[in-house]
């Protein structure tokens, strides 16, 4: 039978206060694994507000260590008691130095690594460089346990499928993409924080922001799954629209701009793999003509 997983994007407000905030997100937790997700993404920074906003010393109080991190510890809490991994995005402090991070946290409760996020994106509502230094993880792959693969399969490895996360600004670069299908990501999530654009109103980037995704799904004919906020916070709008797109970029669910939810779907991974081989993307790649991209110029 066929190889697949079931995995699920959340969707909701993150105005409040963190306790709150991480409770409304343990909660759509628990329903996304009633639904029969094993693998459930949350949206970026979800301990409180989108802070990036402006520039203020005081909002670097909201960083903490990653064992220490109350959406960390929340997460590895809920991930051991519903059997799930949740990749987890919060604010880092190491030392001196404060990250936009991601913990991939397996169902056994444990930590498997941390990614940084690599581009860092500074304008007008999206002032990150203040707060976060670049990451210096490189992009990361994991692999993931999943119980329901196991048994539609009927073998015994504990390991469905391997996956690729970027956080948010990475979404939009084709090399982060690449680079995570290549160390063998068969399915890319992309936690978010995005919506209004502070300098110009008329400005809507979610029809970009979703073909951009669409995109690297389509390039390396694989999964795409993206998890957005909604609400307004000081003026500045979310605009939700989280989606989970197959191999192919067909939408197989959605959210609207201010829908609080959870969206899962069932992912045909053996299928994608003989799309991706049929392709011959990677087959016909001459990385022999890219160095230009690696050029600081």
């Amino acid at each position: 039978m066929a190889r697949t997983v079931t995995v699920a994007a959340l969707q909701l407000a993150l105005g409040g206060s963190e306790e709150a905030n991480i409770a409304a997100v343990s909660r759509l937790v628990r329903e996304a694994a009633g639904r029969g997700a094993t693998v459930i993404l949350p949206p970026e920074l979800f301990e409180g507000p989108y802070f990036c906003k402006v520039e203020e010393e005081g909002e670097f109080a909201r960083a903490r260590p990653m064992e220490a991190h109350p959406s960390v510890v929340a997460m590895r809490a809920l991930a051991v008691e519903l059997g799930v991994t949740i990749p987890t995005s919060f604010f880092e402090r190491e030392g001196p130095h404060h990250y936009n991070t991601l913990a991939m946290i397996g169902p056994d409760g444990a930590i498997a690594g941390r990614y940084r996020k690599s581009h860092i994106p500074d304008g007008p509502g999206y002032e990150e460089k203040y707060y976060f230094r670049p990451g210096n993880t490189g992009f990361k792959v994991w692999p993931v346990s999943s119980a329901a693969a196991r048994e539609e399969t009927g073998e015994g490895s504990s390991t469905s499928c391997t996956v690729g996360v970027g956080i948010c600004w990475d979404q939009w670069y084709p090399e982060a993409a690449r680079v995570m299908a290549l160390d063998g990501a068969e399915i890319l999530f992309y936690p978010t924080a995005i919506g209004s654009e502070p300098h110009d109103p008329g400005l809507d980037t979610r029809r970009l922001w979703r073909r951009a995704m669409i995109g690297h799904a389509v390039s390396n004919v694989m999964p795409v799954v993206a998890a957005n906020r909604i609400g307004t916070e000081d003026g500045q709008r979310f605009y939700g629209t989280s989606f989970i797109c197959d191999e192919w970029g067909d939408v197989l669910a959605e959210l609207g701009d201010d829908e609080e939810g959870v969206i899962t779907a069932t992912l045909d991974l053996d299928r994608a793999a003989k799309n991706r081989a049929g392709m011959g993307f990677f087959r016909d790649r001459r990385p022999e003509l890219y160095g230009r991209i690696s050029e600081d110029r």
